[in-house]
């Protein structure tokens, strides 16, 4: 088998990789830990699609929009502190000083007063959970070893923070020392009610795979049933950019891999093996010959059956060196090969090409592997992940939210309920649905013969809606038969939500704002005997009276007894971003929508 394909020219090679033992540390489970999720905002690059075309294109296309040495751009880096004043250099992101604070549930003013890569951070850690289906009902099954609930680890990796603005001629945010992204998961952890460990680990290029690397470790000792591993870079100090600098920000779900799959999850790609260390006085080429020695070994595989090697100069030729955020990049670019079974261009090439399946000497197939390696900077650690493609899945993947025999009246319909922090949040996530997701599942409609799958979508998403996403106070019922229909009364209720029905029966959307609401409600989701009469509903399938219990203030979606259902992709809710003054009041811009 060919050597490791590397999509940039490598620094001299170490030596040959061996399968010699490691010493000592417990090896991770045979099946190895799932990637579920992960989500990121790089260069040129919002959204782990728009960064595939970009990487495809051997990063020929960033320079269109982002700062090149000793050029003056006025589109990329909108945000930073001295834009359009002075000459940048290096591949920005876009828009680092608009923020949605009241979708977090926090003022203006402090909004403002967090560094601007806690909020990106922020937002990130935010999709990628909803990415994975886990800011609802489905949160709660995720147990640490005592049984707890909603035990997530939150493990993130930072630049320095703390010691810049995010506006022009506005003062320096006030440092909270070097340990001052060190909030962060605590942060997080406290607004959606995680109750896993947490870790902030400092700068340098390998500090988004070492925060991986504890993570692991509190998934192996089941001190977690999750964790969220994170990382982010902005380089909002003039004196950190330079020519070929970049910014960017990342994060990842982890599972156990049975646990994933037994749940239904989406595994993007399995984590087999990892090992982290420092130097000492070796050379780096020495200390990560040794790393990848021990992941090999910990998994037993050998080198010959890695294809693929990504490390931080791969992760450049995309996205510029991202310092705190190569990490992120480096194991993006190795996931979506994995996904796409297509390697990215190597030097000289015009193109990318096909990856080959492998196979054994016998002639068995053999999974695609792909190692992520950072090597150590001055004062950093080493870090090697091996990754391999997740197992095949069966036939019928779009999950099923009922059987798809013959229905009754009652059987065609479905209750779709959808809730955001305000109105205008409401509108519009209703309309990301209606022109993003619905096309999408609604594609076989109207075909012959497709009308039970269409049917069966439809059940699959507004039950992927009631168990992944969290229940806020501006809420929205519609009872549909297909997901035209749902498109349909979704696109008018954004256009004109006021003239949708507020609460009564009737036909298209309803919808209620409970912000202003006061006392326990209706119902006490608390007790017994509330959940059983939920769940009776829905066996019954009231939907009315599910719909009038919503829009009432009762959180019906967790009584949803059907059990375990695989998770549906779906776009994540809208932010409303807008810049933050200094002063933490809103700008006077519009929000724009994401």
């Amino acid at each position: 088998m060919a050597e490791p394909r590397a999509a940039v020219s490598q620094p001299p090679p170490a030596r040959a990789l061996t399968t010699a033992p490691a010493d000592g540390g417990r090896p991770a489970p045979a099946d190895g830990y799932a990637i579920t999720a992960l989500h990121g905002r790089f260069p040129d690059a919002d959204g782990l699609d728009a960064f595939w075309h970009t990487a495809l294109l051997g990063g020929r296309d960033a320079g269109q929009r982002t700062s090149v040495a000793g050029e003056k751009t006025p589109v990329a880096g909108e945000g930073h502190p001295d834009d359009g004043d002075v000459r940048r250099t290096g591949r920005f992101l876009r828009g680092v000083d608009a923020f949605d604070a009241v979708f977090f549930g926090l003022t203006p003013q402090d909004a403002a007063s967090m560094d601007p890569q806690e909020r990106i951070l922020l937002e990130v850690l935010w999709q990628t959970l909803e990415t994975a289906g886990c800011t609802g009902a489905r949160l709660d099954t995720l147990t640490a070893a005592d049984g707890e609930p909603r035990s997530v680890g939150v493990y993130v990796a930072h630049a320095p923070v703390g010691h810049a603005s995010t506006a022009a001629g506005s003062r320096p945010v006030p440092s909270a020392g070097c340990c001052a992204g060190a909030g962060l998961p605590a942060r997080l952890s406290t607004l959606l009610d995680l109750r896993g460990p947490g870790h902030c680990v400092g700068g340098g290029e390998a500090s988004f795979l070492v925060a991986l690397h504890q993570a692991l470790s509190a998934l192996r000792a089941e001190e977690c049933g999750a964790a969220l591993v994170g990382a982010v870079d902005l380089r909002l100090d003039p004196s950190r950019r330079h020519a070929g600098g970049g910014e960017g920000v990342g994060a990842v779900l982890l599972r156990p891999l049975a646990a994933a799959q037994a749940a239904g999850d989406t595994v993007h790609a399995v984590v087999r093996a990892t090992a982290v260390a420092h130097p000492g006085r070796r050379a780096p080429a020495a200390a990560a010959d040794r790393l990848a020695r021990r992941t090999l070994a910990a998994a037993g595989v050998t080198a010959a059956g890695v294809a693929l090697r990504e490390t931080e100069a791969t992760a450049a030729a995309t996205t510029g060196d991202t310092g705190a955020a190569t990490g992120p990049a480096a194991l993006v670019r190795a996931v979506l090969q994995l996904r796409h079974g297509t390697l990215l261009p190597a030097p000289g090439d015009s193109s990318a090409v096909p990856w080959a399946r492998p196979h054994d000497e016998s002639g068995r197939e053999l999974p695609r592997r792909a190692t992520v390696a950072v090597r150590p900077t001055a004062g950093t650690a080493a870090a090697h992940v091996l990754l391999e493609e997740p197992p095949r899945r069966g036939p019928g993947s779009i999950p099923a939210g009922r059987s798809t025999g013959p229905a009754t009246a009652s059987e065609e319909e479905e209750l779709v309920l959808l809730s955001a922090p305000t109105p205008e949040h409401l509108a519009a996530t209703a309309r990301l649905f209606a022109d993003r997701a619905l096309p999408v599942y609604g594609a076989h409609s109207g075909v012959q013969g497709s009308v039970p799958d269409d049917r069966q979508e439809l059940a699959a998403l507004a039950r992927e809606l009631r168990l992944g996403r969290a229940v806020r106070d501006c809420r929205l019922a519609v009872v549909v038969r297909d997901t035209m229909e749902l498109a349909a009364a979704l696109r008018a209720f954004a256009d004109d939500r006021d003239s949708a029905g507020a609460g009564g029966p009737g036909e298209g959307v309803r919808h209620a704002d409970l912000r202003g609401a006061q006392g326990p409600g209706v119902l006490s989701g608390d007790l017994p005997e509330t959940r059983a009469y939920l769940a009776a509903l829905w066996r019954g399938r009231r939907l009315d009276a599910l719909a009038r219990l919503w829009l009432a203030g009762v959180d019906v979606t967790a009584a949803d007894a059907a059990g375990a259902a695989p998770v549906l992709p779906l776009p994540t809710s809208a932010l409303l971003r807008g810049p933050l003054r200094e002063d933490g009041r809103p700008s006077t811009d519009e929000p724009t929508p994401s």
